[in-house]
């Protein structure tokens, strides 16, 4: 099989051939149909989580096919259409996994990180950690559900977002426009906070009423005057700052999400979080059951990305535009 392997930190993907794995006891082997290149891709390459296992396969946003399972696995079986995610397994056994937050476990890995991901022909998969896709769902353009449709669903569901809320997100990169739409369809009213006026057209026909543009105005200011405050705060830029900046327009008792953040640490004013009863939180990707949810909300509400379809040659020269800024739209690997 073709594969892109991430050699080492600050190193370009080597693009090689591989033997097909053979899925050992718990195992399932998965052709790959389609693998989302996401932001954490280019965080590995750059040397960014500290646990990385290199020689490694990236890739976490993988659909694909069941081609064989190993023993002891009754479920998948041949023939399913699955995905998988960024968490590639847990211990199975601390109390954050017997209560279904796998993602919390201490002992999680993560795919495409420390496990073979989906850069590749074939990836070998855990049975219990990958989900049914439903059915009539274009494998293609719901790969990146399976982390920035993820992490916004669930993210949104960790900070309340509700009927007639106030939800601002922060940023309308992939798991920003998906957090628009997932909360416009939620009922929730929408706010985008951008950088610059570029994306507001976008925004508005995603569904979102107020447009902040902070090279215009300061968010905080913007928000403050939209009905009392935003009761959510949704940040989904590569930002920390322009997390921390949009603290004054937060609600009495709203909260402060981050989904993304800079490498800058987060500082906050303690005394108008107190006298407001503000909450600050992070909610990293999602267990599971929470990608079988994302995926049923997103199917009910024809929720889907649009994607480029590219090839796995392709894939090193997104990463590069990536990391100057110049990409645009969401990258999606195809395998024929």
């Amino acid at each position: 099989m073709r594969a892109a392997v991430a050699t080492g930190a600050d190193l370009p993907l080597a693009l090689d051939h591989h033997d097909v794995p053979r899925p050992a006891a718990g195992e399932v082997l998965v052709k790959v149909i389609a693998c989302g290149v996401c932001y954490s891709d280019l965080n590995l390459l750059r040397g960014h989580y500290p646990f990385a296992r290199f020689p490694v396969i990236p890739g976490h946003e993988i659909t694909g096919v069941v081609t064989a399972v190993g023993d002891g696995v009754t479920w998948p079986e041949v023939g399913t259409a699955v995905g998988a995610q960024f968490l590639y397994d847990s211990c199975g056994h601390c109390d954050h996994c017997v209560r279904g937050d796998r993602i919390l476990c201490p002992r999680k890995r993560i795919t495409g990180v420390v496990a073979d991901g989906g850069y590749a022909e074939y990836a070998l998969l855990k049975a219990d950690f990958v989900t049914p896709l439903p059915e009539g769902l274009d494998p293609v353009a719901a790969a990146p559900l399976m982390c920035a449709g993820l992490t916004a669903f669930n993210g949104l569901r960790q900070g309340g977002a509700g009927a007639a809320s106030r939800v601002a997100v922060v940023g309308l990169g992939g798991v920003g426009a998906l957090a628009v739409r997932y909360a416009v369809a939620m009922g929730a009213r929408v706010a985008v906070v951008a950088r610059s006026r570029r994306g507001e057209d976008q925004a508005k026909a995603l569904g979102a009423e107020l447009f902040v543009a902070t090279d215009e105005s300061d968010p905080a200011d913007a928000l403050r005057v939209w009905d009392g405050g935003a009761n959510l705060v949704l940040n989904a830029a590569p930002s920390t700052a322009a997390a921390a900046a949009t603290l004054g327009g937060i609600a009495p008792d709203g909260t402060l999400l981050l989904l993304g953040y800079g490498t800058e640490p987060l500082t906050l004013p303690t005394q108008p979080m107190i006298l407001n009863r503000l909450h600050v939180a992070a909610s990293p990707s999602g267990s599971p059951h929470d990608l079988r949810d994302t995926l049923a909300f997103s199917a009910a509400h024809d929720i889907l990305p649009e994607v480029t379809p590219i090839t796995l040659d392709q894939a090193p020269g997104v990463l590069d535009a990536m990391a100057h800024g110049s990409a645009r739209g969401r990258s999606v690997i195809t395998f024929a």
